[in-house]
Formats: C-alpha cells, sequence, structure tokens
C-alpha cells in the first residue's frame, strides 16, 4: 500500500468536529480527511444560530446545565453536561484565533442571541452564517498545514478491523475501503486511528433541513464495524423549514423565535401558547409537534413565522441570509410571514461514545453528530450541537495524542479490494426508488407522532428493502448512490428497533399508544449492539 494512503489519523468528515479535530492533531500526527463531496458539503457550514456559551455576567454553567438537562427530558449524562458546558469559552476563543469573525455588540463585545430552551442570552453567532464562517476558516486552517491530506469525494464503504483480516488478531480498527468517486477507485486506506465526524442522518426523512449528504454513513459503519448505537429514536424535527416549492431544505434559523418572531396560523393568530407556556421559546419538540397538530388539525400544509412586527432595518441587520433567500422566493420577511413546516434537522443518538469520544471498538472514536454523548439526552437544545463538536474534537485530541505513540510499531498492511464477482450496474432505477420509498414511509411512519403499528408497518417494509439493496450491493460494482441507500436502509431500521423498545413518550419521541413517561429516575437509555450470525447481522 502506497504511503500516500496511510495515516497516523484517519478523519471521516469535514465539518465542524473533522477539521477541529485535524487542526489540533496536525502539529503531532499525519492526518486524513475525508469528504464525501466538497469540503463545506456537511451540516456545518450550513448552521444559522451559533455556539451556545457562557459568556454574560448574568448567566452561570449551572443555568446553561439546567437548561440542557431540561430540554434533555431526564436522558441526559449530567457529568457529559457539565463538562460540555464548562468548555464553551475555551472553545470560541479557539474558533477566534483560528479567524472567526463572530457578531459585535457597538462595545466590542459578542453579540448574544437568545433561543428556545435557554434561560438567557448565549448564543455566540455569525450574523446568521455562523456555519459558514467556521467552515471557512477551519478549512482554510486544514489546506495550509502541510500534516493535513484533504480528500474530497471519497465515500467511505466500510471500516477494516483487524480480526477480519486475521482471525487471531482483536477487534481494533485498521483503516477503511474508500471510494474514490470522481475516478470511480476503490482504495483500502490505512490508519493506526479512524474517528468518524460524519455528522447525522435526517435524510432518512422525506423533509429534512440538512443538506442532502446526511444519510448516516458513519452510524452504518459503526454498527457493520459492531459499535453500540443508542437513542436512534430521537430525531429533532426543526420546527421551522421554508415552505416553498422552490426552496431546497432551507432552515429558518430558531434565533428569529429568540428575536420576539411569532409562530401564526393562516389568519395571523397566535397559537404556541395554547401548547406550553414559553409559547414560541419551548423546546424544539414542543413547537414541532404544536405545528403538526395545527396542520392536521386545520388540513393546512404550512403555519406561518411572523417577526415583521420588528423594524426592517433589525430584520435585515440581525438575519441578512434568511432575508435574502426569502426575498429571492418574493417573501419580504420585514413586512410578510415565513410559510414554515417542521422538517427533520437533528439526530441525537448516535455511535455510543464515552468522554473522550472512545467506542467500544479500539482504536475508533466518534465526535459530532455522528455520535451518542450523553450530552443531549432525549431532545437537544439549540446551539448545544456545535459545542459539542468543538468540546468532544478536543477530547478526542487528548486521548489519541496521548495513544499514538504506542501504536506506531503496528503493521498496517490492508488488501487490495476485490471487484472481481461483480459487473457494473443495469438498472440503477432501482437505487432512486428504494431511497424514495424509505424516506416516504418514515416521514408517514417514524415522524414527529409514532404508534406501534406504524412502527410494525416501517419494520417490515426495511426488511424486505435490506433485502433488495443486499443483493443489488452484492452484484454491481458500488457507486455513491448505492452506498448512501446502504446506509440509510440500516439507519432506518436502528431507529425503528430504538422507538420499539421505548414506551413511553420521552423528549422527541412520541407516542400515541404510551403517552405518560417514566419518571426521569427510571428514565434508560436505548442501546442497540450489534451480533453476527450465519444469515448477517441482527440485534442482541
Amino acid at each position: 500500500m502506497s504511503d500516500s494512503n496511510t495515516f497516523d489519523v484517519l478523519i471521516i468528515g469535514t465539518g465542524a468536529a473533522g477539521l477541529t479535530l485535524a487542526l489540533k492533531l496536525a502539529d503531532h500526527a499525519r492526518v486524513g480527511v475525508l469528504s464525501k463531496f466538497h469540503l463545506t458539503s456537511g451540516s456545518t457550514f450550513f448552521a444559522q444560530g451559533g455556539i451556545s456559551a457562557v459568556l454574560d455576567k448574568t448567566d452561570s454553567f449551572d443555568s446553561h446545565v439546567k437548561d440542557t438537562l431540561n430540554a434533555g427530558a431526564g436522558l441526559c449524562d449530567e457529568d457529559i453536561v457539565r463538562l460540555t458546558v464548562s468548555q464553551g469559552k475555551q472553545s470560541i476563543d479557539w474558533l477566534r484565533e483560528q479567524g472567526v469573525d463572530f457578531t459585535k455588540e457597538i462595545s466590542g463585545q459578542l453579540h448574544l442571541n437568545r433561543e428556545g430552551g435557554h434561560s438567557h442570552r448565549r448564543i455566540v453567532h455569525a450574523t446568521d452564517a455562523t456555519g459558514k464562517a467556521m467552515s471557512l476558516a477551519l478549512i482554510k486552517g486544514a489546506k495550509e498545514h502541510a500534516n493535513i491530506k484533504t480528500l474530497e469525494n471519497h465515500n467511505v464503504i466500510d471500516l477494516i478491523t483487524a480480526d477480519k483480516l486475521d482471525s487471531t488478531l482483536d477487534k481494533r480498527v485498521v483503516g477503511a475501503y474508500v471510494l474514490d468517486a470522481k475516478n470511480q477507485q476503490v482504495k483500502p486506506m490505512a490508519a493506526r486511528v479512524v474517528v468518524l465526524a460524519t455528522g447525522g442522518a435526517s435524510k432518512v426523512y422525506f423533509y429534512s433541513t440538512n443538506p442532502h449528504i446526511s444519510t448516516g454513513d458513519g452510524i452504518a459503519l459503526a454498527w457493520r464495524a459492531g459499535c453500540h448505537i443508542g437513542n436512534m429514536e430521537f430525531m429533532q424535527f426543526h420546527p421551522t423549514c421554508l415552505y416553498h416549492p422552490k426552496a431546497h431544505s432551507f432552515l429558518i434559523s430558531e434565533a428569529v423565535r429568540g428575536e420576539g418572531a411569532y409562530l401564526v396560523d393562516a389568519n395571523g393568530i397566535r397559537f404556541m401558547s395554547r401548547y406550553d407556556e414559553r409559547a414560541e421559546l419551548a423546546p424544539r419538540d414542543i413547537v414541532a409537534r404544536a405545528i403538526d397538530n395545527e396542520m392536521k388539525m386545520h388540513g393546512v400544509e404550512c403555519v406561518y413565522l411572523d417577526i415583521s412586527h420588528k423594524p426592517a432595518k433589525f430584520i435585515k441587520q440581525h438575519f441578512p441570509t434568511i432575508y435574502e433567500q426569502c426575498l429571492k422566493l418574493d417573501i419580504d420577511i420585514t413586512c410578510q410571514p415565513i410559510p414554515v413546516v417542521p422538517a427533520a434537522h437533528y439526530t441525537c443518538g448516535g455511535v455510543m461514545s464515552d468522554d473522550y469520544a472512545r467506542t467500544n471498538i479500539p482504536q475508533l472514536y466518534a465526535i459530532g453528530e455522528v455520535a451518542c454523548t450523553g450530552l443531549h439526552g432525549a431532545n437537544r437544545m439549540a446551539s448545544n450541537s456545535l459545542l459539542e463538536c468543538l468540546v468532544f474534537a478536543d477530547r478526542a485530541s487528548i486521548d489519541i495524542l496521548k495513544t499514538l505513540p504506542y501504536l506506531r510499531h503496528l503493521n498496517l498492511d490492508i488488501p487490495t479490494w476485490d471487484e472481481s464477482q461483480v459487473t457494473d450496474s443495469d438498472e440503477e432505477v432501482v437505487i432512486s426508488h428504494n431511497w424514495d420509498e424509505l424516506r416516504r414511509f418514515m416521514w408517514d411512519y417514524v415522524g414527529i407522532v409514532r404508534t406501534d403499528k406504524r412502527l410494525h408497518r416501517a419494520l417490515r417494509r426495511i426488511e424486505l428493502l435490506k433485502d433488495e439493496i443486499d443483493e443489488y450491493y452484492s452484484h454491481f460494482k458500488v457507486s455513491s448512490d448505492l452506498l448512501e441507500l446502504r446506509n440509510l436502509v440500516i439507519v432506518a431500521e436502528l431507529i425503528v428497533r430504538c422507538s420499539q423498545q421505548r414506551k413511553e413518550s420521552r423528549g422527541l419521541h412520541y407516542t400515541q399508544d404510551y403517552l405518560e413517561k417514566f419518571e426521569d429516575s427510571a428514565a434508560k437509555n436505548s442501546i442497540l449492539i450489534p451480533i453476527t450470525t450465519k444469515t448477517g447481522q441482527g440485534v442482541s
């Protein structure tokens, strides 16, 4: 294997988590960073709101912890929450050192927004395009560092563990098979450490705020490799996605409600106070269910978010990206309400990882949205996600740098990819049809409101699709579309199986068959453990 495909650390994903980790490792290790498409194609680049951090004198760590625990509905790991919250200022300071230019007050102090679930203003932001500012700064830093090699259009097929190469070896990760989509070539890539930073899985649903690459790849890769997966029933639906036939998954930031926007029906009447005393500032799960109920109750296709009662100058200054995007669609938000619907937005569950981002497989780490750290519990609070990316990238870097010296001696010889038994596909329509079917029934049966019957129906369809996809995968050469579909159907099954385990309504998991929730003291994570049988992989 060529040295160009061998790394000390292979990071899969180029969002906030992956690039932060790369920059923190690069002075001491050779780092490869893989992007499924271009470097800005992940969710971080499109993040609008910001990063939560305790910076105001009237705020406190205890208050931020309390807000997070309340939003998480009894399933947050309080130690992880405190660890994450305590690193807020340090994370912001590091980003500013990387060149991120956050919005400031006239006084020069950082301007802080307030979002749903937060009791104080603590959202550091770059107007309403925080993710873009972060991404561009981190990408610039990565490209300028001699020890970081960024590879675009590289899609991971599977992780490689030592026991698969030699049954006498332990189950530690040693690399991955990767599709170079541009050249249609499969490369073995060896690494002493592999890090999953692939983001979430919201594209398993028909309506999503996420970019099209959010197909749960890291979760599926980890599952096939033998990782424990947890809390996949907690899929967050953002309450306010722009509803327009020409709009492609455009999010209307939580900060718009934080700055005083009202949710109204077609007659301009506010309705959130009927659902929660916090009205528009209630946590996302409550707001999303309220909108879903209003739409179903009145038989309408959307509701409206109205900030037109604020001065036009204020709106344009605080939300320039949203203002300009809506204006392109003939919606002037300074004098018109914005049509909105809920859409799948964030994966609160994922690959189980500890306080240093370690999974149950040695030398395999998971950071960012792909991971289930215990921070979000049953519902992520707004703007805690980018903070989690930064904190756990830092934590992973500490552990990896401590571990690497003991891994230098490892043999990283990986066999080439065998394509001798497959041919070019002659029926790619199967992929597009299966993709569409999967996302539609997940939206209908495993969406904002669930029932046991709907979950059972979804699982039956998933099992049929899995058989079709596995057969297709075994006969034809891999493509990016096929790899995404193969991963999506696994993610769909994990969501359904975790949902079936939870016999209560809690946080983002709301089922009409179990409207009560257990006491928080009795709350348990839903954890799935893969088992390998003669007929394939199952769940224990």
